[in-house]
């Protein structure tokens, strides 16, 4: 096992940490478990907190443009209290339960290009250092995988996934920022749609499933965005025709020419004025076959299986996660 020493205020010498998840994909409002283990310094420590923070990689945007930082979303003190010897190894496990707005990096082993991290905290006599930072791998909870492979199922492609700092109006949203979703029209709403952006904001009952339609100006009217919202309880995923609801949603979304829709700046909310709210809305449309979103994103459409992410492929943002972040623990909840 190779610990990964702690600079900073406590210095060469000090305690070195080594937080190792258990494997495996978790999901929003799932558990994650795994242990940390210490490795005592040249002299006698007392540890007094172990701290576990979740971080994301979150973009903002700006009149001038668009930025990104890490924001801190959640933290868990799992230990402390106890005094670490010289030399000594000691292993803290721990349990935690994830929020259900922690956004989805991972969809059927494909990544999405979302940066989350676990980051391990160590206070030793009043000095605190940010040590181990381990990459955090969620997949979608059921009723959202079924939403994304029905769209799969109707024509949509994924193009990209991010998050962006702020909050949407009119919803229970919990966390400093919500995760977007953008899609590719299907054939049938390619003349009046530029893509699809779609943001779930989940509860232990119920999921909010917001759709935002950029839409296309015609020969005498510009462009605007449409907005809609809806709820699906996360209980009903068996019984549920999932291509006719969404469908349904896409039609309602497509057709509503009142609601309009703007991104905010930073750190204020999204003004979207919502729609119609559906509840299990049904649509008359028939099943549709044809390829799922699993079968989209195996395939690579749209770039999934390049996941370009600011110039760096999935497999290097889990590779090189550490870097990612680097630079960004100045302030919790900062921008650069």
């Amino acid at each position: 096992m190779v610990f990964k020493r702690l600079l900073g205020s406590l210095g060469v010498g000090g305690p070195t940490v080594d937080t190792v998840l258990t494997p495996g994909v978790t999901t929003p409002g799932g558990s994650l478990s795994g242990q940390v283990h210490l490795l005592g310094g040249t002299d006698d420590f007392d540890i007094e907190h172990i701290t576990l923070e979740l971080v994301a990689r979150v973009e903002a945007e700006h009149e001038d443009g668009e930025s990104h930082g890490t924001v801190l979303f959640d933290r868990f003190v799992i230990g402390g209290g106890f005094r670490l010897p010289a030399g000594a190894e000691h292993n803290v496990p721990f349990t935690v339960t994830l929020p259900w707005e922690t956004p989805v990096t991972e969809l059927y082993g494909q990544g999405l290009g979302i940066v989350l991290g676990v980051r391990t905290e160590l206070s030793v006599a009043g000095a605190k250092d940010k040590g181990d930072l381990d990459p955090l791998v969620v997949g979608p909870l059921p009723v959202q995988e079924a939403i994304l492979e029905a769209l799969g199922q109707l024509g949509f492609g994924f193009r990209s996934a991010d998050l962006e700092y702020g909050r949407i109006a009119g919803t229970g949203q919990q966390l400093p920022f919500y995760q977007e979703i953008e899609l590719a029209p299907s054939p049938q709403y390619a003349h009046t749609v530029n893509e699809i952006e779609l943001t779930f904001l989940a509860t232990p009952g119920d999921m909010e499933v917001i759709l935002e339609a950029d839409k296309r100006g015609g020969l005498f009217s510009d462009g605007h965005d449409a907005v809609t919202r809806f709820t699906v309880s996360q209980g009903g995923v068996p019984h549920q025709d999932w291509n006719a609801l969404v469908d349904g949603w896409i039609r309602q979304l497509v057709e509503h020419r009142a609601a309009y829709g703007t991104h905010a700046e930073h750190g204020q909310d999204h003004g979207h004025g919502y729609g119609h709210h559906g509840n299990h809305h049904q649509h008359d449309s028939g099943h549709r076959s044809g390829p799922g979103m699993g079968t989209v994103v195996a395939a690579g459409a749209a770039g999934v299986a390049v996941g370009v992410i600011g110039g760096m492929v999935a497999a290097e943002v889990v590779d090189e996660i550490g870097d990612f972040f680097e630079g960004d623990d100045e302030e919790e909840g900062g921008e650069d």
